[in-house]
């Protein structure tokens, strides 16, 4: 059975920029992503607890190589400045590498 290699971008980020992280994703035709709430401690204190405007949400989307760069750039671009934001991307493999065009 043949690996494909492809790269896992993990965003964990404040609730209120989901949708702008999920926005990006579509303009540069990446779909397939995972949400869930996480909370946490970090530099901004312990988050996920309280108020639902102040908990984090983790997004995790597989990708190929030639939109990584695009879409981890304009997340930092736009989204870094206002917005509590974790971002790491992992190499990972996939059996079906149609699915994450």
């Amino acid at each position: 059975m043949k690996l494909y290699d492809v790269k896992l971008l993990s965003v964990t980020c404040e609730i209120l920029a989901q949708k702008n992280v999920i926005e990006i994703l579509g303009k540069h035709q990446v779909s397939g992503y995972t949400v869930w709430e996480a909370e946490g401690n970090g530099d901004k204190g312990i988050r996920g607890k309280g108020l639902q405007n102040e908990k984090n949400v983790k997004i995790e989307v597989i990708l190929p190589q030639n939109k990584l760069q695009d879409v981890t750039e304009e997340i930092a671009r736009t989204l870094f400045s206002d917005y509590a934001i974790v971002l790491y991307v992992s190499d990972v493999k996939v059996l079906r590498p149609e699915k994450f065009d």
